[in-house]
């Protein structure tokens, strides 16, 4: 009887993980980098994207994704595909990094030194990955709803952002929503998204924001997030 009980245990228990296990996380490293490779190239294709780029999946348990200067390799961690639920919130981060790849690969010497206006102005040129990427993913046919669910449930809200290389979680999700509520409102009006805790936590934390956006509509005059 014991042993029957102890087997109906570790069976509810299996099934409750696999329920709570993410889009990815069950995946091989070699299903990893064909999804990774797959959503890249698919953003490159049908954005025309004329640099050459890859991309490789890490298994090290990161959460981070970047670029090489040096040599456009994208790559992307493993802590970081463990937080995606959908090929759409791969192609956010996926569509940020194509976003600076593009920028390495523009400027004199093929672009050999565009990496200094980025050491100077780091959190201009992440505002403009992030809405560029905004259209790449669109024009890929993924949803770009996605950008703001995938930073909220894994990049981390600094106390300020003066001594980052990245602006504040919170106005980059507002930066991305404005961007989309102007560009591309159809994908707020019908949100597949909208029921989703972390979307939901968005609305719920960024109400004062959204008041700013509305204001700025109104008058004309910049809104600066907090």
């Amino acid at each position: 009887m014991i042993k029957r009980l102890l087997v109906v245990f570790v069976l509810l228990v299996t099934a409750l993980s696999a329920n709570a296990s993410t889009y990815y996380d069950q995946k091989n490293q070699r299903e990893k980098q064909n999804a990774v490779n797959e959503v890249g190239f698919r953003i490159l294709n049908a954005n025309k994207i004329k640099y050459p780029m890859n991309f490789s999946y890490n298994s090290k348990n990161i959460v981070n994704a970047n670029s090489s200067h040096i040599n456009r390799h994208i790559t992307i961690y493993n802590g970081i595909i463990n937080y995606m639920d959908d090929e759409d919130e791969l192609a956010a981060v996926l569509s940020h990094e194509i976003s600076h790849s593009i920028d390495s690969s523009e400027g004199i010497m093929r672009g050999y030194f565009s990496f200094v206006p980025y050491i100077f102005t780091p959190r201009k040129f992440e505002r403009k990955a992030d809405k560029r990427a905004i259209d790449f993913m669109v024009k890929a046919g993924y949803n770009p709803v996605a950008s703001i669910v995938m930073m909220n449930k894994a990049f981390p809200q600094y106390r300020y952002e003066f001594l980052s290389t990245h602006p504040l979680a919170s106005r980059r999700m507002m930066y991305v929503y404005e961007y989309i509520y102007m560009k591309y409102p159809e994908y707020l009006k019908n949100n597949k998204y909208y029921d989703n805790i972390y979307y939901q936590n968005f609305l719920l934390t960024s109400q004062e924001n959204r008041r700013k956006l509305q204001r700025k509509i109104e008058t004309g005059k910049k809104a600066k997030y907090d």
